[in-house]
């Protein structure tokens, strides 16, 4: 059964389902797209459930060729790398639809464009041919642009053409990459092209074009993280991007760079991701900082944090170019953790302003009095975000900084102070908005949080608490396609993966067609 592309196909017969619907009944646009949404949860779900715990190699593999001779074709796989993004993307959507109840306003297209919009995230993750993989690349802009430039706030026409400029210029790098790239698969099977992944690995490069290939890719993934100097975009595009808009941009559309740093640089031009991991590290370490300094002094909530974003994407590409099994699953883990922690702040953000119509923190005071249960959900979800022990957010900043100090301990240790930093901005910000007596006479007669309004932030805050106690589920599917990269990295180059205990005992896994040892229980 091609699961895979039922899953991919789902949002799309979900957008044309809410397309034909007769104008006379406007009443149906919300419930049926959000019945439609939840369908590709289901059958995320169904993935998980039946995904082999131990198996480092793609799963539930799709290959179909379209032309055999420029190597195109539909191949769509999952493995431990791309599992909980696809998760995470099938949950976070019906999620973001949920919230959307208080959109009237051209109803019938802001649902058309948020499931089309599915469909293209979902296809990133599930790529293996790098053209179809581009090809879903460029759907995901053109749903967030019209969202942000139709449903966003005052300036949204600013936001959403920088959002545009910023990745369309990245886009032209990425494109011009995955062709030459192509080409030069081509060249060594007989053909005119090859644009499957698997292929890919085993092409052989001069050391010049590795280096134009993987900066190509790096520079369009870093503005899609984005990496600093390439973050202005982002916090114009989550202040102005409607609510859902800025869950869905901070849950799993900015995870497409740093799923594509770790999948495509890391994995094809392994001699140059240990040659130059250390300065794209360092730019992590930058934003971590950065951002943590910057969210600090924004007076408006939602600013504060999309600059939260840049920080934690920060530690994210720290762990992707430490290059250690640890650092490697906490950066996987912590991209699931951030969509959680990062996307119920949106969530209730948006809730208040509905209310208020306002995200300046000056605006604000005393709220706690009126609002209980909202100011307990935001604690939590601040909590979850700065790294409290016991929650999503520790698990993956610590196994990060614990990995990335194997290799670059003093970087590990500048980095730290980017939990510090959370701490001081999302409790002081919880201070001036929660605590204290209410300066605001309008905040008196506002309403708590609604049973609806709850039960859209529940899976949140259980998946939160769930991964933060008992992450080894999570683990137990990643570990093994990340210890295969490092297999990969060390067959082909002199790196050596550090050693942080760890057994012996091998098994051979198979990855496209080369063979690697991995270690079980160990780093790799």
């Amino acid at each position: 059964m091609p699961v895979l592309t039922i899953l991919l196909v789902l949002p799309i017969v979900g957008a044309l389902v809410v397309a034909v619907l007769p104008k006379r009944r406007p009443e149906l646009i919300y419930p049926i797209s959000l019945v439609v949404s939840i369908l590709p949860l289901a059958v995320a779900g169904y993935i998980l459930w039946n995904f082999t715990v131990g198996d480092a190699s793609f799963q539930f593999t799709e290959d179909i060729s379209f032309n055999e001779t420029i190597g195109f074709g539909w191949r769509v796989a999952v493995d431990g790398v791309s599992l909980f993004m696809v998760v995470l993307t099938a949950l976070l959507f019906p999620i973001a639809i949920a919230a959307s109840h208080a959109v009237t306003d051209r109803l019938k297209t802001y649902m058309i464009l948020m499931l089309v919009l599915e469909t293209g995230v979902l296809g990133v993750f599930l790529s293996l041919d790098l053209l179809l993989f581009f090809a879903f690349f460029e759907i995901v802009l053109i749903p967030m642009y019209m969202l942000i430039a139709m449903w966003g706030s005052e300036n949204r026409a600013y936001a959403s053409m920088k959002f545009v400029l910023f990745t369309a210029a990245g886009s032209a790098f990425l494109f011009a990459s995955i062709i030459a790239l192509g080409l030069l698969a081509g060249e060594q099977i007989g053909t005119l092209a090859s644009f499957d992944f698997r292929t890919m690995l085993d092409v052989e490069l001069t050391r010049t074009t590795q280096i134009l290939l993987f900066s190509g890719f790096a520079i369009a993934f870093a503005i899609k993280v984005p990496l600093f100097p390439f973050h202005t975009w982002l916090p114009d595009a989550h202040t102005e991007a409607p609510t859902a808009g800025s869950v869905l941009l901070a849950g799993v559309l900015l995870k497409m760079g740093t799923y594509g740093l770790l999948r495509f640089n890391v994995t094809l031009f392994p001699e140059i991701t240990v040659d130059f991991g250390f300065w794209l590290a360092l730019l992590g370490v930058v934003g971590i900082v950065y951002g943590a300094a910057v969210a600090i002094v924004q007076p408006d909530i939602k600013r504060l944090v999309a600059y939260s974003s840049v920080s934690h994407m920060g530690f994210i590409v720290l762990g992707i170019f430490a290059l250690t099994s640890q650092a490697l699953q906490g950066s996987i883990f912590q991209m699931i953790s951030h969509g959680l922690t990062t996307g119920a702040l949106f969530l209730l953000i948006g809730m208040v302003y509905d209310r208020t119509h306002t995200r300046k923190i000056a605006d604000y005071g005393g709220l706690a009095k009126v609002m209980p249960v909202f100011a307990g959900l935001f604690l939590f979800s601040a909590f979850a975000s700065a790294g409290l022990p016991g929650l999503s957010g520790f698990v993956g900043e610590f196994t990060i900084l614990i990995g990335s100090y194997l290799t670059f301990p003093t970087l590990a240790i500048i980095s730290a102070s980017g939990v510090i930093l959370a701490a001081i901005y999302l409790l002081w910000a919880y201070e001036r908005v929660f605590t204290g007596p209410i300066t605001n006479s309008k905040l008196e007669a506002l309403k708590d949080l609604n049973v609806r309004e709850i039960a859209i932030l529940l899976p949140l805050v259980i998946l939160i608490i769930g991964l933060g106690v008992y992450p080894k589920p999570v683990m137990d599917r990643i570990e093994p396609s990340v210890n295969l990269m490092l297999d990969r990295i060390e067959a082909v180059t002199d790196y050596q993966v550090p050693e942080f205990g760890g057994s012996d005992d091998t098994v051979d896994i198979e990855y496209g067609e080369i063979e690697y040892e991995e270690h079980e229980g160990g780093d790799g």
